[in-house]
């Protein structure tokens, strides 16, 4: 997929209009410390909170201050004819540059939910990652477990309610989520992401409060069942058509539960490369994993998340996360880096995917013409 005459030319998209945005950031810097300056001719596409989109040299590092005064605001064309970026000069847009490929390195809403994802499909240019199908079905929780149960995946107890419901009449809600299972549950937005918004709640008062909380980042709020005495394990996948599946990784949050917080403020949390776990499990993990990948029609990349029962000794598939964390202490490229690829070797071949996706797109006929 890589030219010998000339480098690809990519562009890094990263921030959104998400709760997510200083995650994207994180994530965005890490990639872009690690491209291939002789393969790539990299443009570097900030996206604020309002949704305003930037380049610049250091667009990331202008996020991160949260000044754009000294960069220039973009726009994508969505007309396949004049793909690329345009810049808006003396009252109209000229074309700045092309783009061979875009990596939207963005989590949550507008960004991982199927919308950027339009967008780019709209523009018909390639792009890293999972299509508007696969985004969408992964990131609504509730949707996506339900698709998990209908191609025999096993999945914790869960209930859906919306924004309107829980305004309406918080009681009565409480009283639907506490005959979905007793003490714990744990509350989350159904479209969000990096534990933005979730909730273990161990009464009802917890309870009030987690769903109040989720319903502020979300019309959708996902209820589950908590499992006391659990463990969390991770999986990378990797393709298009014939996805491959990393070895597997177990998380060990430094509280409660795999929060915003261990995550990403403390960095206390152990991640343990690989699992320490039976040979069988193992195998098991990567089957389930690849099959609940192809269910949603996911592409390029995605972590597939696992909660194991330890007194049951069951297996839980929790979530898929089309564009996973990608800092230097994400999940993701770990998995890969002690599978035999490393972060550098991980990005190209996700940009070849995204290539040979494109070419795979291209081939679908849009016009139709009866013979008759």
């Amino acid at each position: 997929m890589e030219s010998t005459d000339s480098k690809i030319n990519l562009a890094v998209l990263f921030g959104g209009r998400s709760g997510e945005h200083d995650v994207s950031l994180m994530s965005a810097r890490s990639v872009l410390s690690m491209l291939n300056q002789k393969r790539y001719d990299v443009t570097q596409v900030g996206i604020t909170l309002d949704g305003r989109w930037y380049t610049g040299p250091d667009a990331i590092g202008a996020l991160e201050k949260g000044n754009t005064d000294d960069l220039q605001q973009v726009i994508l064309s969505t007309d396949p004819s004049e793909a690329g970026l345009f810049v808006l000069k003396n009252s109209e847009y000229t074309k700045l540059t092309d783009i061979d490929v875009f990596f939207p390195v963005m989590h949550g809403t507008f960004s991982e939910d199927g919308s950027m994802q339009g967008l780019l499909e709209m523009a018909d240019v390639a792009y890293v990652g999972a299509g508007v199908v696969g985004a969408a079905v992964a990131m609504d929780k509730g949707i996506f477990k339900d698709v998990m149960l209908s191609n025999d995946i096993l999945v914790v107890a869960t209930l859906v309610v919306s924004r309107d419901e829980i305004e309406a009449d918080l009681d009565a809600v409480i009283a639907q989520a506490e005959a979905l299972s007793e003490y714990p549950l744990f509350i989350k937005p159904a479209n969000l992401g990096s534990s933005v918004g979730i909730s273990k709640c161990k009464n009802r008062s917890d309870l009030g409060q987690g769903l109040i909380e989720a319903a502020d980042y979300d019309r959708r709020v996902l209820i589950q069942r908590g499992i006391s005495n659990v463990r969390e394990i991770e999986i990378s996948i990797l393709g298009n058509a014939k996805p491959q599946a990393s070895i597997p990784g177990e998380v060990e949050p430094s509280r409660e539960f795999y929060s915003y917080e261990s995550k990403y403020v403390d960095g206390s949390s152990v991640l343990i490369i690989p699992a320490p776990i039976s040979d069988e499990l193992k195998e098991e993990i990567r089957e389930i994993a690849i099959r609940a990948y192809k269910a949603i029609d996911c592409a390029g990349m995605a972590r597939v998340d696992f909660l194991l029962d330890k007194d049951t000794e069951k297996i839980y598939l929790n979530e898929i996360n089309t564009i996973p964390g990608f800092t230097q202490i994400s999940m993701y490229p770990k998995l890969w880096d002690a599978s035999g690829l490393t972060y550098d070797k991980l990005i190209d071949r996700l940009i070849d995917l995204a290539l040979e996706r494109k070419a795979e797109r291209s081939r679908t006929k849009h016009t139709f013409r009866s013979d008759q």
